[in-house]
């Protein structure tokens, strides 16, 4: 059981109004607590769920995927619509993606969505490999709570999944690709100090919904987690400023988006993804459509040079001292995991570029080991 205080979902009884607040990855409900009480403190009745694999162990975490994830965010969308007339959607890092998810599929059904610090997208090189990677390091050492001001207590897992981990860059795909189709009332809140997530995210967020009335906040004495953080109460504020003004009616929802924006959004989307290059007489898929036209490829002969061998061996070698270190809890060698870990990842870069540095030589297409 990991040492997360209060790992149960946060309910709080309060008016006809309702609100569903979604805490991050690796998380908890008590990461984003201070933020749920203060809309109850409102009169607003919160639900804030315990997402899968979350707030038990990091082990869990990496048996589930995204979509269980946001089976959990909907089921408890559909739960508090059912106690209340009215329900708004709060999420925070990676809460924040789920609840954009949310917004693409039953926007119809809530009145405005409340972000804080979303997070949508991560484009660190080294996430390129984890598709390898978690096969071979279920997980790797998780950072302190990204707060600006002490806090004492820890509110999510001590290591990273790294199978949810890739996982989650799928929830991200879906959600960058889909932001058209968001055109609730939103707030988005950011920091522009988090060295967890980049502002950019959020300025990504507002640059490409649909939403006809899109409310900024930007926290300048806080970090990632601000619920925890010096800017909480501010947070707080302008949350339930936000959701006031939406229920008077000064923020109208859908005011800018019919079904003539649906259609062109839909349109440049499929359109931003073709080549207008009409100097070839045939296109890609026309080519694939001609059967005839397609040869059988001869497969390669896989040729090693010494080179090679050895980023093989350094490969195979690390990975399984990460292996046995990973599933044994110990150290033999007493070298850290670190080590090893730069001698696998050291092994994959050089066995990339002697195959990028091979093809070069040999002008050919096939790749070449």
């Amino acid at each position: 059981m990991a040492n997360i205080p209060n790992p149960l979902d946060i309910r709080l009884s309060g008016g006809k109004i309702g609100i569903l607040v979604i805490h991050g990855f690796t998380g908890s409900p008590e990461s984003i607590a201070p933020w749920a009480h203060g809309f109850n403190d409102a009169g607003l009745t919160v639900l804030a769920p315990v997402l899968p694999g979350h707030a038990t162990r990091w082990e869990d975490l990496n048996s589930t995927t995204w979509r269980d994830w946001y089976s959990r965010v909907e089921e408890s969308f559909l739960e508090l619509k059912s106690q209340c007339d009215r329900v708004f959607v709060a999420g925070f890092s990676v809460g924040g993606a789920l609840a954009l998810r949310l917004a693409q599929i039953r926007g119809s059904e809530m009145e405005g969505v409340v972000l804080c610090n979303a997070s949508i997208f991560d484009d660190r090189k080294a996430l390129r490999l984890l598709p390898i990677l978690k096969y071979i390091i279920p997980s790797l050492q998780n950072g302190t709570m990204d707060v600006k001001k002490p806090v004492e207590k820890r509110m999510s897992y001590e290591r990273m999944p790294l199978r949810a981990l890739d996982s989650l860059r799928g929830l991200w795909r879906e959600v960058e690709a889909n932001l058209y189709l968001i055109d609730v009332p939103l707030m988005v809140s950011y920091s522009i100090d988090d060295h967890v997530i980049h502002p950019i995210n959020s300025e990504t967020i507002i640059d490409n919904v649909y939403s006809a009335d899109i409310r900024e906040v930007i926290f300048e004495d806080s970090f990632h987690n601000v619920a925890w953080d010096n800017d909480a109460d501010v947070l707080i504020e302008e949350s339930v400023k936000f959701i006031h003004d939406v229920l008077s009616g000064e923020i109208e929802s859908g005011e800018a988006f019919d079904e003539r924006d649906l259609i062109n959004a839909e349109f440049e989307s499929i359109v931003s993804g073709l080549s207008l290059d009409q100097s070839s007489p045939s296109t890609y898929l026309d080519e694939l459509e001609d059967s005839s036209h397609f040869n059988q490829p001869k497969p390669r002969t896989l040729n090693l040079s010494d080179a090679s061998k050895f980023s093989l061996a350094a490969i195979v070698g690390s990975g399984a001292y990460i292996l046995f270190e990973g599933f044994n809890g110990g150290d033999p060698l007493n070298l850290g995991g670190w080590p090893a870990l730069l001698l696998f990842t050291g092994g994959v870069a050089s066995l990339i570029w002697r195959t990028s540095k091979k093809r070069h030589d040999d002008g050919d297409d096939g790749a070449i080991l």
